[in-house]
């Protein structure tokens, strides 16, 4: 048997497509709802990094480094299979959405704090002395421009959440990854794994080449 039988076979990716693409529509609802939480969280938790008092602080900063250090697929686990025994059960979907937006939200959260912190002293208190009050100096002078600076980084690290989301299969989700490790099963080929990765590299080869040109384009330009 040819390699291009085995992992090319063009009758087994026509016959199994269907199943395959039946699981991109979840993959890219978790993985849309999986960012836009992460970045409300992150948000939140930069914030309070900065400038919450200091017992808060210190839970952001604990946050923020216990979810980079721990990998998604232990959280997801403990989250899915784990909680339960706490009297928290929660569905696939909301189990996937609640470990890979918790830990988005820790980058994110690292991002807007060195967005914000890239800021210059002097926009601070220019907005301060024209008696603008502290959270209006933030939402109106300062987050602008930090939100500016970030969307490159902030853009591929939703690349990186997008490509998370293949980890949600472990929970029986049945996300793009998980229909088409069913379909590799039925077809006794590895063909839909193929055409599965096919599809990731349509969704995320733009986004991987827009971050490169905005990292070209706007990064030199605030040096």
């Amino acid at each position: 048997m040819s390699i291009f039988e085995t992992f090319l076979n063009y009758k087994v990716f026509v016959a199994t497509l269907p199943l395959i693409l039946s699981g991109l529509s979840t993959t890219l609802l978790l993985g849309v709802t999986s960012i836009v939480i992460g970045l409300a969280l992150g948000l939140v938790l930069a914030l309070a990094r900065l400038y919450a008092a200091r017992p808060w602080r210190w839970l952001a900063i604990a946050y923020i480094d216990l979810f980079r250090a721990i990998p998604i697929l232990v959280l997801l686990i403990v989250v899915y299979y784990a909680l339960p025994f706490a009297g928290l059960r929660l569905p696939a979907f909301g189990a996937a959405v609640t470990a890979i937006s918790m830990v988005a939200a820790a980058y994110s959260a690292e991002i807007f704090r060195a967005g914000i912190e890239a800021v210059p002293v002097g926009q601070f208190e220019a907005a301060r002395a024209l008696g603008l009050r502290p959270w209006l100096v933030m939402s109106k002078v300062v987050l602008p421009q930090a939100v500016s600076i970030v969307v490159p980084p902030m853009t591929s690290n939703a690349i990186n959440v997008m490509k998370d989301t293949a980890l949600a299969s472990v929970v029986a989700m049945p996300d793009l990854l998980k229909q088409a490790t069913q379909a590799q099963a039925l077809a006794a080929n590895p063909t839909p794994l193929i055409a599965a990765a096919g599809v990731y590299i349509l969704i995320l080869l733009p986004l991987v080449r827009l971050v490169a040109h905005m990292e070209k384009t706007w990064t030199p330009a605030r040096r």
